[in-house]
């Protein structure tokens, strides 16, 4: 899953995200098709009062120690945990990866990114380490280290009073949107297929998109019956739309990790410690409830956790 989990209030509050209008507020085309650039990030308030740790800086590769930057790939396109405002990329993900970088030292540039390539661009080191919620599972682990940060699920969504009687657990023959690369669209519903198929029942038409916000638009517009995403995105995309209504309960709840290179294992125990350091300052916290994500808090900040 990109699991892009859970539960909760998610009206951000660094922006907007107008999905009835389909168009974030203040922002242009850009922001709603992900095209690449680099994006600065409009939110270094919790980052402006975390304290540097030369000890951690130093376990940073030297070039980024030289530089003074930490280059962060990121799918700006997934509100409230990243997306566009004007040209900036804000969001709960953003705001710790801010904090996470002033505790190392260093400023966070990000660069903006389809979310299936961020990966071969952290290993292509185009990018330094990526945040972008990022399920960590068995299959990325292989390909990269991963830094626990925070804990999500799936949920469902569908058109205000379920008008089509969408049951996710019985969903074969139902129009469907997912964005691709995510746990969703690669585990979650091929999964649910297979059970259609050996039930002899139509398959789930599955309509993918390379951003959550067409996905989502999709639904809107009535093009799809449901879209599945991670709990949080679904839950601020239903709050900030009209017509739209949560289905069922949150499901397969999983970590979130910062993408790193596998052979920087430095640099991930050096982000793994900067996050239990902004715990126990408590700006780890502020970064989460700035979102009302805090539901999702974790207390441990291991690197590569077992999915």
């Amino acid at each position: 899953m990109l699991l892009r989990t859970p539960r909760r209030s998610f009206l951000g509050a660094a922006g907007t995200f107008a999905l009835g209008a389909l168009a974030l507020a203040g922002c242009g085309s850009d922001s709603l098709s992900g095209s690449s650039g680099t994006a600065s990030s409009s939110a270094p308030a919790a980052a402006a009062e975390v304290g540097a740790d030369a000890a951690l800086t130093a376990m940073l590769p030297q070039s980024v120690q030289d530089s003074g930057v930490l280059r962060v790939g990121t799918n700006a396109e997934y509100a409230p945990n990243e997306f566009l405002r004007g040209s900036e990329v804000v969001g709960m993900d953003i705001d710790l990866m801010d904090a996470v970088a002033a505790k190392l030292g260093v400023e966070a540039e990000y660069q903006n990114a389809g979310f299936d390539t961020l990966i071969t661009g952290v290993q292509g080191n185009r990018y330094d380490a990526a945040i972008s919620s990022f399920t960590v599972n068995a299959e990325r682990l292989e390909q990269v280290n991963m830094v626990q940060y925070f804990n999500a699920g799936s949920q469902w969504a569908v058109r205000e009073g379920n008008p089509d009687g969408i049951d996710p657990e019985n969903a074969c023959g139902v129009s469907v949107a997912v964005q691709n690369g995510t746990v969703q669209s690669d585990e979650d519903l091929p999964a649910r297929q297979q059970a259609c198929a050996d039930a002899g029942q139509p398959a789930i038409d599955v309509v993918p998109f390379d951003s959550q916000q067409d996905a989502t638009a999709a639904l809107v517009q009535g093009r799809v019956q449901a879209v599945v995403a991670d709990s949080p995105v679904v839950a601020y995309a239903v709050q900030q739309s009209e017509g739209l209504e949560l289905l069922g309960e949150i499901y397969d709840a999983a970590p979130y990790g910062v993408v790193v290179p596998l052979e920087q294992t430095q640099t991930a125990e050096a982000i793994s410690q900067a996050l239990q350091a902004l715990a126990e300052e408590g700006a780890y916290e502020a970064a989460l409830e700035a979102w009302g994500a805090q539901d999702g808090a974790v207390d441990e900040f291991p690197v590569n956790p077992a999915p």
